[in-house]
């Protein structure tokens, strides 16, 4: 019998096209919805990786212990490379060179010879890491991407460093000058690092950083080890020289602590998506009530053709789907090509937006969630009413 059938599966399809402003409108709308998700999604993936490749485990880093967490404001002895290299094994070593970087950090405020006013006005701070020839040995990530290793007077710049200083490329491309602390400086290279928190920073030469900022102390020491079970060998070195008072841990760890740090951050993320997906279910459901609420007669008429209630109420639930899934089709694709790898901002520096396979599929979820759970409260009451008084209806 045909009650017992379901509407077909094109009558929905052709539904969507009998109402072109109509349906162009609900997939703009659900088009935003999902973009928000996948941009939200985005932030919170791409802090994760960046924090997660910048640890290495078999990388040591070693600063003041009276610091906490901060290196920022570690200093260390200058003669703590020499001492540490003396006394511990398993530092990796290749041709005698031994893979010790010391490092001086500093946040400082940074300008650049092509800023406008207003970027100067709303960033301007940046990161600073004095290091020698041995930074590459240990940042085994880190590549020069195009120009030549700073020599004095010169320094290398991330490719995000200009994210977090709130200005252009341009503005950092090699030739180019920039100012801190006093002195100027002229950009030589420009530098990738996988992805990791230090492709937002600025390098210079170590001599010339301390010569700069009048200091002869470090901030910390970078250890390339041979195996990751060096680290306990270094943390003996600190515990045994108290006078140095210097604490040590593995880079991969360090990093760990500051993913647990940021989790607030990135649960207030999630809690962004539940809030943005619950406002595009309401936004659905207006929308459905609209589009039912003009369709009374004809939803009357499929019942008394002898189509039930449930068949209509699934024709109603598809076409709702369907336009929603279109608009996670459309929102991914601006999410890819414009979004995916758009850098951005935060207090550890600057990371890339990642538009990545769990961004997508939690974007897909919430536009089914949409079709769905916003389709069903106007479908069930346009299928309450009575069918002599639904086809009176205007």
């Amino acid at each position: 019998m045909l009650g017992q059938k379901l509407l077909p599966w094109d009558y929905g399809v052709r539904n969507l096209f009998r109402r072109p402003s109509r349906s162009v409108l609900t997939l703009g709308g659900l088009t935003i919805v999902v973009l928000l998700v996948l941009v939200v999604v985005g932030f919170i993936r791409g802090l994760e990786k960046s924090l997660a490749a910048t640890g290495n485990p078999n990388v040591v880093l070693v600063y003041a212990l009276s610091s906490g967490a901060d290196i920022e404001n570690s200093s260390i002895p200058g003669r703590s490379p020499s001492l540490l290299a003396a006394s511990v094994d398993g530092v990796r070593r290749r041709h005698g060179v031994e893979y010790v970087s010391p490092e001086l950090y500093l946040a400082t405020r940074i300008t650049a010879s092509g800023m406008s006013e207003d970027a100067l006005s709303q960033g301007g701070m940046g990161l600073v890491r004095g290091v020698t020839t041995a930074a590459p040995l240990v940042r085994d990530k880190v590549q020069l991407l195009e120009g030549a290793w700073p020599q004095s007077g010169e320094v290398i710049v991330g490719r995000l460093a200009h994210s977090k200083l709130g200005a252009e490329e341009e503005d950092l491309a090699i030739g180019q000058q920039v100012s801190f602390d006093g002195q100027s400086w002229t950009i030589s290279g420009t530098f990738v690092a996988a992805g990791s928190a230090f492709e937002s920073e600025i390098w210079a030469p170590l001599a010339d950083l301390q010569t700069a900022l009048k200091r002869q102390d470090l901030s910390m020491l970078a250890v390339a080890m041979d195996s990751p079970e060096g680290v306990a060998d270094v943390d003996l070195f600190c515990r045994e020289r108290i006078d140095l008072e210097l604490k040590a841990v593995s880079e991969s760890g360090y990093y760990a602590a500051l993913q647990k740090h940021y989790k607030p951050v990135r649960m207030l993320g999630w809690v962004v998506v539940v809030l943005v997906a619950g406002s595009g279910i309401f936004a659905g459901l207006n929308t459905m009530y609209g589009a039912v609420v003009g369709r009374v007669r004809e939803l009357a008429t499929l019942q008394a053709l002898g189509f039930r209630r449930r068949a209509i109420l699934l024709t109603l639930v598809q076409e709702a789907t369907l336009l929603a899934c279109a608009g996670a089709l459309v929102a991914c694709l601006i999410g890819l090509l414009l979004v995916d790898g758009t850098a951005v901002r935060f207090t550890m520096g600057a990371f890339m937006l990642s538009v990545d396979s769990v961004g997508i599929a939690v974007a897909c979820g919430v536009a089914a969630l949409l079709g769905v759970v916003g389709a069903l409260p106007p479908a069930i009451k346009a299928m309450r009413l009575p069918i002599v008084e639904a086809i009176k209806a205007i």
